[in-house]
């Protein structure tokens, strides 16, 4: 069978964060990226989830607030481990936040919600490699962080559902062992 979309899915592997470089996606790249991100499942229209971007001059102003939060959240950090999260973001042109935000509502449960944001990532790291670009989902030690909650100025009900950092591939990622059908699927039987 040939399906373009299947024959994507199927061969879709995440490129590591350290292996993006230039060019990153154009405006209206960056564009369908997001709307893309947008048509996932999301059970009452409560849009569960938003996007901050990361660019240009602002991945290396974000560095700077993930080094001044390392330090004062982490005993004794050093100074390599602190130049690396000051150089953090700017492994890729782009880094999208996808904070989940989670909207009281009994018809669409938390966990649906949560999902939904995750349904976000997905459709990010899809659509870029849609374009010939390398993408990771990533959270790290950053998206759990109470000071960089601060510094994005998420409100209770949001949180990082991840980092998703795209760029072109330096060189294609190496497939991985994916897991063997009769390992993870069983048919329920009365």
């Amino acid at each position: 069978m040939n399906n373009p979309t299947l024959d994507l899915l199927l061969k879709r592997r995440s490129a590591s964060a350290n292996a993006l470089s230039e060019p990153g996606p154009s405006e209206s790249e960056l564009a369908l990226l997001l709307t893309a991100a947008s048509r996932v499942p999301d059970h009452k229209k409560l849009v569960p989830w938003r996007f901050i971007l990361f660019q240009g001059e602002g991945r290396a102003a974000f560095g700077k607030v993930l080094a001044a939060t390392c330090q004062a959240e982490e005993k004794d950090p050093g100074a390599f481990r602190l130049e690396t999260e000051a150089n953090r973001f700017l492994r890729a042109p782009l880094v999208i936040a996808v904070i989940s935000r989670v909207i009281k509502n009994p018809a669409a449960p938390e966990w649906e919600q949560t999902l939904s944001a995750g349904a976000a990532c997905q459709n990010l790291l899809v659509a870029a490699t849609a374009l010939g670009y390398g993408a990771q989902w990533i959270t790290e030690w950053y998206g759990y962080s109470q000071g960089v909650r601060t510094a994005l100025k998420l409100a209770d009900n949001e949180r990082v559902a991840g980092f998703v950092y795209i760029g072109t591939a330096k060189e294609a990622p190496d497939e991985r062992e994916r897991p063997a059908l009769e390992d993870i699927v069983t048919a329920w039987t009365p």
